[in-house]
C-alpha cells in the first residue's frame, strides 16, 4: 500500500514537471477541459443565488404585512392553495355558475371585510399607455400610500425622494430607460388632461423590467378615468390588493380559510413560511394535490437528453485532449525508458501519463470553478437585469461545486487513458532510442464499429416510424456517431489508398496520418464529432425553413400594405396617421376603411362596458355550419356523418384573420387587394356591399347585427350557433367569386350603405399599395413620425416570405471550423513531434525549405478534410429521422382527423421536406480544411536545425 502511494506521488511530481516545461500543450488542454466547467459552474452559481428563500420571497410580496387580500371576483366561497397561486370556487367549477351582472362595468369594489383590528393599506394596479419622448409606451399604473410601514421592502427607492401629494409619481428604472425621461421629467398618461413630475426613481425586486408609475391614492387611477370616460373611451380598469397587518400570531391559515368563505384569496406570511399539511388545505381534499401542484421532478425523458448530450461533451473533450496528452508521451518516451531501465514496469509509466490528466484536470477544476465564480460575481448586475430579477444573495454549493470540478478531473483521466496504454506498450529500448514499433491494427474495434453504426441507424431509422419518437432518434443517432467513432481508424487507413494520385507533401502527409492511425484517429474522431452536430441541426433547421417558405400565406397581395390603429379610442387621430404615411412612403393608390360603430366609438370589439356593441355579420340558419349549431357540438352527429360535414360548403373557414373584418370602403380597396373582379366594383359604385363568405349570403342579401353588450348580459345563456340579441341591418349584397382573395374581410359596405342604414362609422386605417419599394430609411422615418404623433399604429407590408436562416449558418459553420481547427492543429503538433526526424532526413538531403511548411499544412488539412467528410455523413442520420418522425406524427394527425371527423378529406398530407443546405456542407468540406492547411502552414518555421539521431 505504501509502495502504491509513493509510486503515485512520484508520478504525479513527475506529471507536474512535464506540464509546467510545456506551458503551451498544457495550457491548452487546461482550457479545453476548464471552459465547460466555467460554464457550468457559472450557471449553478446565478441558479442558485437567483433562488430566494422563503423569508426573502415573503418580503419581496408582502413588504412589512401579514397578508395580502385580493377579491378574484368569483362572488362565490372558495378553496384555496397555501400559496394562493391556486383556487376554486366551493364545490368546482363543474357547479360553479357567476352571478348575472359580473361582466359588466367595472366599478368601484367595496373595501373587504377585514378581522377586527386589522390595519390595511389599498394597492390599486391599472395598465395603461404613457406619452413618452419617442412615441406611447405601455406602462402599469399603480396607487399605494408610499409612507404607509407596511410597503416597506416592496421596491427600493434608487434615487430622488417619494411622492408626497397630487401630481407627483415616481418611476422604475425600467421605465425611465424606455421612455428616455429622468428624475424631474413631466410625464403624461395618454388620454389625461393631468401631467405629473416624476420626483423618483425605484426598482421592483422581482419585476426589474417592469415600466411602472406609482402615485399617492386617489392621484392618478381616478382622474385618469373621469378623462377617458369623458372623451368616450372605456375607463380605467383596476385590480386592488389590500395588505393587512393583524399582529399577534399574523395571518393564521384558519383566519385564510375564514377569509375564503367570504369570498377573498389570501397571501399570507405566517402560511407561506409555515404551510400546512395537504390534508388540511380543503382545496387538495377535495380534488387531488397534484392537479393543483406543478411537477417540477425531471422526467426519464429529459434526464436521458441530459445524460447523452453531457456524455458527447466529454467525448468530444476526449478525443480533443487526448491527442495532446500522446504529445507529451511522445516527447517524453525518452524520460519514460529510463523509468523502465531503473526497474519501473508497464503500470509507472501508464501512472505517470495518466497523472498528467489528472494534474491537467485538477487544475481545470480549479481554475474553471474560480473563473466561474469570478465571473458570476463580476457579471452579477448584468446577470440580474437579463433576468429580470435580483439575487437573494450570493449563494456557493459546495458539494455542487465540487461534483462540477470532479467532472473535470474525470474528463482528464479519460483522455489520458488511450495515451497511458500505449505508452506502457512501448520497449524500453524504443523508447531510448526513439524508435516506434509496428502495432497490429485492432480486428475487433471496427466490428464492434460496424455493428454500433447498423443497430444505431436501425433504431433511429425505429424511432422515426414509432410512436417513440425524437428520444429514441436522438439515442440511435448518438449509438451510430459512435460507431463511426470506433470505425475512424479503419476508415483513415482506407483513405491512404488515395495517396497514390497525390503530390510529394499531400502523400507525404497522407502516409504519416495513416502509419500513425494512434494520433490521427483521435483528432479525426474529434472533427467528425463536432461537423456530425453541425450538419444535423443544420440540416434539420435549413429543412424547417424550406418548409415555412412552402407553407407560407401571404397576408396581402404583394407588395400591398396596411396601417391601422391598435386601439379603437384613437379614431380621432387617424387621418393624422394617413397623412403621415403618404407623406413618409411613396403611396400609389390609397384606401381609407372604416369600421361600424355601435355604441361609444372608442370601445374595443368585445369590450363587457353597457355602453359599447359590436356588429356581427350573421350567417341565415339554412347556411350554418351543423356541427357549430347542434346542442353538443360535433359530438351530435356520428364519425361519418362529422366527416361528410366537414367537406359541406357550409363547414368551410378561411385562413384569414384580420382585426376588423367588416370595413367601410370603396371601389379603391378592390384595386389595392387586386381583385379583378368588374361585378364587385360595379356594386359598391351602385350602394351595394361585396360578401368574401358565401355562407352569409342569401338571396343576395347580408344581414348585421349590431348588438349591444348590456343586451347581450340580459340575454343569459345563448344556444349553440346562435347570436346574442340586437338589432337587424339588411343589405343588398354581391357574392364576390371564389378566384376573389379577401384577405380576412368579410363584408366590405360602401359608406352610402353604411349612412342610408344609419349606422354611425369611425375610421381606422387604410391599405395601400407602393410606387416602387419602401426602403430601411423610409420605414423607420414613418415609424418614428408615428411614435412622436403618440399614434399606436401598426404597418404591414407584404413582402413574402421573409425567413433567414443565414445567421444560423454562419454560426454553425464557424463553430464547426474552429473545433476543426484546433483538433487538427493538435494532430499536426503530434505528427510533427513524430516525423521530427524524417523532416530532418529531408533537410539532409536537400528538399527545399519550403517542404517542411507545406507538409504541416498538408498534414493539419488531411485530418480536417477526412473529419469533415466523415461528419458531414455521420450527420445527416439524425436530421432525416427527425424530419421522418415529424412527417409520421403530422401524417397521423391529419389521418386520425379525418377518420374521426374533425378534418375535412381534403386536407392535405403535410409537407415535410428533407433539405440538405449545400452551401453550409460545401463551406465544411473546402473552406475549413483549405483554412486549417493555410494557418497551420503559416505558424510552421520553414526550417529547423540539423541535429545527430539518436542511438
Amino acid at each position: 500500500m505504501i509502495s502504491w502511494y509513493h509510486s503515485w506521488i512520484a508520478a504525479i511530481r513527475i506529471a507536474r514537471r512535464d506540464a509546467w516545461r510545456s506551458k503551451g500543450r498544457s495550457a491548452l488542454v487546461l482550457a479545453m477541459i476548464a471552459l465547460p466547467i466555467v460554464g457550468v459552474s457559472a450557471v449553478d452559481l446565478t441558479v442558485r443565488s437567483s433562488q430566494l428563500s422563503p423569508e426573502q420571497h415573503v418580503g419581496r410580496v408582502l413588504g412589512a404585512a401579514d397578508a395580502k387580500v385580493t377579491d378574484p371576483g368569483m362572488d362565490t366561497p372558495l378553496y384555496q392553495s397555501p400559496d394562493a397561486q391556486s383556487y376554486a370556487p366551493v364545490g368546482g367549477y363543474d357547479k360553479y355558475e357567476p352571478s348575472p351582472g359580473s361582466r359588466g362595468e367595472e366599478t368601484a369594489d367595496p373595501a373587504p371585510e377585514l378581522p377586527a383590528g386589522a390595519e390595511s393599506v389599498k394597492d390599486s394596479t391599472a395598465y395603461g399607455k404613457v406619452r413618452t419622448r419617442y412615441g406611447i409606451l405601455d406602462s402599469e399604473l399603480r396607487e399605494i400610500d408610499p409612507a404607509s410601514p407596511l410597503v416597506k421592502g416592496l421596491w427600493t427607492l434608487d434615487r430622488g425622494r417619494l411622492p408626497k401629494g397630487s401630481g407627483e409619481v415616481i418611476a422604475t428604472n425600467a421605465f425611465l430607460e424606455e421612455s428616455g425621461y429622468f428624475v424631474g421629467s413631466t410625464v403624461t398618461p395618454r388620454g389625461s388632461k393631468t401631467s405629473y413630475k416624476i420626483v423618483g426613481a425605484y426598482e421592483i425586486p422581482d419585476a426589474l423590467k417592469q415600466p411602472q408609475l406609482l402615485a399617492p391614492p386617489g392621484t392618478l387611477l381616478s382622474a385618469l378615468d373621469r378623462d377617458l370616460t369623458g372623451a368616450g373611451s372605456p375607463g380605467v380598469r383596476t385590480q386592488d390588493e389590500y395588505l393587512v397587518k393583524v399582529g399577534g400570531e399574523g395571518f393564521t391559515w384558519n383566519m385564510v380559510k375564514a377569509a375564503n368563505a367570504k369570498h377573498l384569496l389570501v397571501e399570507s406570511r405566517v402560511v407561506l413560511l409555515d404551510p400546512p399539511a395537504d390534508s388540511q388545505v380543503p382545496l387538495f381534499t377535495e380534488q387531488p394535490g397534484d392537479a393543483w401542484q406543478p411537477n417540477s421532478t425531471i422526467g426519464t425523458t429529459e434526464l436521458a437528453i441530459v445524460s447523452t448530450v453531457v456524455g458527447l461533451a466529454m467525448l468530444e473533450i476526449c478525443l480533443l485532449a487526448g491527442p495532446a496528452f500522446a504529445v507529451g508521451a511522445r516527447r517524453s518516451r525518452r524520460q519514460l525508458g529510463l523509468v523502465g531501465a531503473n526497474g519501473g514496469d508497464r503500470r509507472h509509466i501508464r501512472a505517470i501519463v495518466l497523472s498528467g490528466g489528472l494534474v491537467i484536470g485538477a487544475a481545470a477544476a480549479v481554475s474553471g470553478t474560480a473563473v466561474g465564480i469570478a465571473l458570476t460575481l463580476g457579471l452579477r448586475p448584468l446577470l440580474e437585469e437579463t433576468i429580470g430579477t435580483r439575487f437573494g444573495g450570493f449563494e456557493v454549493r459546495p458539494l455542487e461545486l465540487l461534483a462540477i470540478g470532479l467532472l473535470a478531473v474525470l474528463t482528464g483521466l479519460l483522455a489520458a487513458i488511450v495515451p497511458a496504454v500505449n505508452a506502457s506498450r512501448q520497449t524500453v529500448l524504443a523508447s531510448l532510442t526513439g524508435r516506434r514499433g509496428v502495432r497490429r491494427a485492432n480486428r475487433v474495434l471496427p466490428v464492434l464499429g460496424l455493428l454500433a453504426i447498423a443497430g444505431g441507424a436501425s433504431i433511429a431509422l425505429f424511432g422515426s416510424v414509432s410512436e417513440m419518437g425524437s428520444t429514441v432518434v436522438a439515442g440511435g443517432s448518438a449509438i451510430a456517431e459512435l460507431g463511426i467513432v470506433a470505425l475512424t481508424p479503419t476508415l483513415v487507413g482506407l483513405f491512404g489508398r488515395a495517396g497514390r494520385w497525390l503530390p510529394l507533401s499531400p502523400r507525404l502527409a497522407l502516409r504519416d496520418a495513416v502509419r500513425n492511425r494512434g494520433r490521427t484517429a483521435p483528432a479525426v474522431a474529434a472533427v467528425l464529432a463536432a461537423v456530425a452536430g453541425t450538419v444535423a441541426v443544420a440540416t434539420y433547421e435549413h429543412s424547417r425553413e424550406v418548409q415555412a417558405r412552402h407553407n407560407y400565406v401571404a397576408d396581402l397581395p404583394f407588395g400591398t400594405g396596411m396601417i391601422e390603429t391598435n386601439e379603437n379610442s384613437a379614431f380621432r387621430e387617424v387621418t393624422s396617421m394617413r397623412e403621415i404615411l403618404s407623406k413618409e412612403l411613396p403611396v400609389a393608390v390609397r384606401a381609407d376603411v372604416d369600421r361600424l360603430v355601435v355604441g361609444k366609438p372608442g370601445c374595443s370589439p368585445y369590450s363587457a362596458s353597457p355602453d359599447c356593441g359590436r356588429a356581427e355579420v350573421i350567417i341565415p340558419k339554412e347556411q350554418r355550419c351543423p356541427l357549430y349549431t347542434a346542442v353538443s357540438g360535433p359530438s351530435s352527429f356520428t364519425v361519418q356523418q362529422q366527416k361528410e360535414l366537414r367537406n359541406d360548403w357550409r363547414c368551410q373557414d378561411g385562413n384569414f384573420g384580420v382585426q376588423v373584418p367588416l370595413v367601410i370602403a370603396d371601389e379603391k380597396l378592390l384595386s389595392v387587394l387586386s381583385i379583378e373582379d368588374p361585378g364587385a366594383a360595379a356594386a359598391l359604385k351602385d350602394g351595394k356591399a361585396v360578401s368574401f363568405r358565401k355562407q352569409d349570403v342569401r338571396d343576395g342579401k347580408v344581414t348585421v347585427r349590431l348588438i349591444m353588450s348590456k343586451d347581450e348580459e340580459a340575454s343569459g345563456n345563448i344556444a349553440p350557433g346562435e347570436s346574442p340579441p340586437g338589432k337587424d341591418k339588411v343589405f343588398a349584397t354581391y357574392q364576390a367569386p371564389e378566384s376573389a382573395k379577401g384577405y380576412g374581410l368579410q363584408l366590405v359596405l360602401p359608406p352610402s350603405a353604411a349612412k342610408k342604414a344609419g349606422i354611425a362609422t369611425a375610421p381606422f386605417g387604410s391599405y395601400f399599395t407602393l410606387d416602387g419599394d419602401a426602403s430601411s430609411e423610409q420605414r423607420q422615418r414613418l415609424e418614428g413620425a408615428l411614435d412622436k404623433s403618440g399614434l399606436d399604429a401598426s404597418v404591414n407590408i407584404e413582402k413574402g416570405y421573409e425567413g433567414d436562416d443565414s445567421l444560423v449558418m454562419l454560426v454553425l459553420t464557424v463553430f464547426a471550423g474552429l473545433v476543426t481547427i484546433g483538433a487538427a492543429g493538435i494532430a499536426t503538433g503530434l505528427a510533427q513531434a513524430d516525423a521530427e526526424g524524417d523532416l530532418k532526413t529531408l533537410a539532409a538531403v536537400g528538399a527545399p525549405p519550403r517542404v517542411r511548411r507545406t507538409l504541416s499544412g498538408f498534414q493539419c488539412g488531411v485530418v480536417a478534410f477526412m473529419g469533415v467528410l466523415l461528419g458531414s455523413a455521420a450527420g445527416i442520420l439524425p436530421a432525416v429521422g427527425l424530419r421522418l418522425t415529424e412527417r409520421r406524427a403530422k401524417a397521423d394527425m391529419i389521418r386520425s382527423g379525418i377518420e374521426n371527423g374533425y378534418a375535412a378529406a381534403s386536407e392535405v398530407a403535410p409537407y415535410i421536406p428533407i433539405a440538405v443546405p449545400w452551401p453550409t456542407l460545401a463551406g465544411l468540406l473546402i473552406a475549413v480544411p483549405l483554412g486549417a492547411a493555410l494557418l497551420a502552414a503559416l505558424v510552421t518555421r520553414s526550417s529547423g536545425a540539423l541535429a545527430r539521431r539518436e542511438v
